[in-house]
């Protein structure tokens, strides 16, 4: 399963748990164009041992490129459509 997928599982079971939350918010970040990735690297402390993983793997995505991607953003889409109706 991609990062992006695990994510979208996680919100699913949790909408407004600290963990999806805090990767929603690293993914936006992620997701920015202009390359101004701003993440408070602190609320890394805030997930457990497997989100943590999961926040790795979706900073590595990005340095793949997969950020650029259509399908990036119809999954940060979808991701934020759950997380806005909670």
């Amino acid at each position: 399963m991609d990062a992006l997928e695990e994510l979208l599982n996680i919100v699913r079971d949790n909408t407004h748990g600290a963990g999806s939350l805090v990767l929603f918010a690293l993914v936006k970040t992620l997701s920015t164009q202009q390359g101004q990735y701003l993440f408070l690297l602190n609320k890394l402390t805030d997930l457990d041992e497997g989100q943590r993983r999961l926040a790795y793997r979706l900073m590595e995505a990005m340095v793949a490129g997969a950020n650029k991607t259509p399908e990036w953003g119809t999954k940060v889409a979808e991701i934020e459509t759950l997380i806005r109706r909670g």
